[in-house]
């Protein structure tokens, strides 16, 4: 038997920002509605482990924007632009929905950088974005290595915070050229927020372009 447990925390956000290099707010975000958006109402049953360091260095909500670089110009890999649209169950853009990402560097590690000021296990490329009023976000990053030695397809983890709800975790952005995602693996998504499946092109800089639109609640147990 699955225990539930509610209860109400609020959080202070420091105004430290590792080296994600967050732009100016740009989403029209009152400041008033901070207390709301970190109000946490716990819900102990689905398990989200690991999702509690999305808040460690978390910037003040009056410095995220819906674009933010997660992999400076000097992190080693391919360059990566991905977008997408935050939309509620019944298809409306999402504003003020936090999306925080964590990733491998190319080489497939969660390696930390010489200059991070947060020590986390999530390692140095990791991100904040708060959707602007039409529910878009784009990060700029490499492309993320898969793990050494394993047959788990490279990923990015998305993490999602919404005013008055836990934080929960949605599908991996996976992609459709990884020859380690096959059809079994495939098969045992669950779909959380929608496929994260994307399919890469490169646009003429030679970067990798992608997208991905995230539907909120969408397969998340107890979601209400």
């Amino acid at each position: 038997m699955k225990l539930t447990i509610y209860y109400t925390l609020l959080l202070t956000t420091t105004s430290l920002a590792s080296n994600c290099g967050q732009r100016s707010n740009q989403t029209g975000f009152v400041k008033s509605d901070t207390t709301q958006l970190l109000s946490r109402q716990i819900i102990v049953s689905d398990g989200c482990d690991g999702c509690d360091l999305m808040y460690q260095g978390l910037p003040s909500l009056n410095k995220l924007s819906w674009i933010t670089t997660i992999a400076g110009s000097k992190e080693l890999g391919e360059k990566m632009v991905i977008s997408g649209t935050v939309n509620s169950a019944n298809g409306i853009p999402a504003p003020n929905i936090i999306l925080y990402v964590y990733q491998t560097d190319a080489k497939g590690y969660y390696s930390p950088s010489d200059n991070q000021i947060i020590n986390t296990r999530h390692g140095h490329l990791r991100g904040w974005m708060i959707t602007d009023k039409k529910g878009q976000y784009t990060f700029t990053t490499v492309r993320p290595g898969a793990y050494p030695g394993r047959d788990i397809p490279a990923h990015i983890h998305p993490i999602i915070k919404e005013s008055g709800k836990i934080e929960y975790y949605i599908d991996d952005y996976l992609f459709d050229d990884d020859l380690r995602l096959t059809a079994a693996k495939k098969n045992k998504l669950e779909n959380r927020g929608g496929s994260g499946i994307i399919h890469l092109t490169k646009n003429k800089a030679g970067d990798w372009i992608g997208f991905r639109d995230i539907t909120l609640g969408s397969n998340i147990p107890n979601y209400k």
